[in-house]
């Protein structure tokens, strides 16, 4: 970790994959996102090694390369807990009470914004949206939905992910992968989960119900 070099082994590893991934795009330089996720699910972050290895798989240079990485903020710059855990502080969100739990978690957790517990296990972070308003306040933790939050239920939650406990996300897959594997999945390389859980859900369809209630149509185009 932080090393300026990946050792022989991990590099081997890498280039396969990066090969793969950069194999699927006509330029080179599109596969850039995906390759950053890809070092991300090796060092959960992005390392100097991996900015490294990215300039040079691509061609790129490194100056590049960091301006990417310090424009998106799914790419961290530092370590992250194994758990990345996104409270939406958004305008319906923060009404809804996401302000109090960012204060109530932090407080509890002993971490800030992008920070981690010393443990690894657990990093909290603000988010402007995670565009599930209608189930708000919304959490993530590790771009899965945890929906309907209280104060209560988002220290428990935090608790129940630094104590290994089996914890399921609200909406998708049955089970939480962790911030490693998730960013493998960001860079192309799946899992089999996605299809996992309903992609929509509650109040996602009440507007579809009175539709189909009232006979109400979209124009014809």
């Amino acid at each position: 970790m932080g090393h300026s070099t990946y050792s022989p082994e991990v590099r081997d590893r890498l280039e396969r994959d990066a090969k793969e991934i950069i194999g699927r795009y006509p330029k080179t330089r599109s596969a850039l996102l995906p390759l950053l996720h890809l070092v991300q699910s090796e060092d959960g972050y992005v390392s100097d090694a991996g900015q490294e290895f990215c300039a040079e798989m691509l061609g790129l240079s490194k100056a590049e390369v960091t301006g990417v990485v310090t424009f998106y903020t799914m790419y961290k710059r530092k370590p992250v807990g194994d758990y990345h855990v996104g409270v939406c502080i958004n305008a319906l969100c923060a009404v809804m009470g996401g302000d109090q739990i960012w204060d109530e978690l932090t407080e509890h957790a002993g971490v800030g914004h992008d920070e981690a517990t010393p443990d690894g296990k657990v990093s909290l972070e603000r988010i402007e949206c995670n565009a599930a308003c209608d189930f708000a306040p919304v959490m993530m933790v590790n771009w899965e939905f945890f929906d309907n939050q209280t104060p209560e239920s988002a220290k428990q939650l935090v608790d129940d992910l630094r104590d290994g406990k089996d914890v399921r996300p609200t909406r998708g897959p049955k089970k939480l992968c962790t911030f490693k594997e998730a960013s493998r999945v960001l860079a192309g390389l799946p899992d089999d989960l996605a299809g996992e859980g309903p992609s929509a859900a509650g109040p996602s369809l009440e507007g579809l119900k009175v539709a189909k209630a009232n006979g109400w149509k979209a124009p014809e185009a």
